[in-house]
């Protein structure tokens, strides 16, 4: 199966959180091992056939494009999308539509998280289920961090469930989606979050979730970053023969 279709990276955040750690750089360029957290993620996307990145900036916008240009050190094609002020994830999608041409669906991917994903048999999902979003989804021993995904018996998404405080297993959003191009009428033109404002809206229209089996990790915290270091062989073999 061919992957002819675009993916926008998310990689505007300010990463806050992070800071201590990453005093002078954006989130996605943190080091891990001999390259950056964001290289891992554009060599997991050209590995499963995916030649069209559009990366969605903001803080320190300049540092990625310096580091990626146009993507033909990578034999990729990549274009910018840059916010002036923070948009949210929705808005930074929003923002992007003029390089997306009238490509039918596309790739989101969170430029701050890493998960193990056939991209592949998720667009296959997508296009069998019909709905507005397929999102990859991964099972975690401790989902309160994230807030729980909702999932009835058709794999369809039911509902978002916020942090309880509780840790207990479930299943959270692994940052991994393929969109139809119509969820770029239900984003505002205004700052939106895609998980707050965006996936709730939608439920009725068919949202959907895949399980994926593999390796989950974010680094947006100084402890989660350590881990990712610590794990850094393994998330590169990861990126190029994901879980089947």
């Amino acid at each position: 199966m061919s992957l002819n279709m675009p993916a926008l990276l998310l990689v505007g955040g300010m990463g806050t959180r992070l800071r201590s750690v990453v005093p002078s750089t954006p989130k996605p360029l943190a080091s891990l091992g001999k390259k950056s957290f964001l290289e891992l993620l554009v060599r997991q996307l050209k590995h499963q056939g995916i030649r069209q990145l559009v990366m969605c900036t903001g803080y320190r916008a300049e540092q990625i494009e310096s580091e990626f240009g146009d993507g033909s050190c990578l034999e990729i094609a990549i274009k910018y999308s840059k916010e002036t002020n923070p948009l949210g994830t929705a808005g930074a999608v929003k923002l992007a539509q003029s390089h997306l041409g009238s490509v039918p669906e596309f790739l989101v991917m969170n430029g701050d998280s890493f998960l193990e994903v056939d991209l592949c048999q998720l667009v296959r999902f997508h296009r069998m289920h019909g709905g507005l979003v397929s999102m990859a989804v991964v099972a975690v021993e401790n989902a309160n961090r994230y807030g729980k995904v909702k999932v009835d018996s058709d794999r369809r998404v039911v509902g978002f469930s916020e942090k309880t405080g509780i840790d207990l297993p479930g299943l959270i959003n692994g940052g991994v989606y393929v969109f139809d191009r119509s969820v770029l009428d239900y984003i505002p033109g205004a700052p939106a979050s895609l998980e707050k404002d965006v996936f709730p809206r939608l439920l009725s229209k068919g949202v959907y979730a895949l399980e994926q089996p593999g390796i989950f990790i974010d680094i947006g915290t100084p402890q989660d970053y350590a881990r990712a270091q610590g794990i850094c062989d393994r998330l590169y073999e990861a990126a190029l023969f994901p879980v089947k």
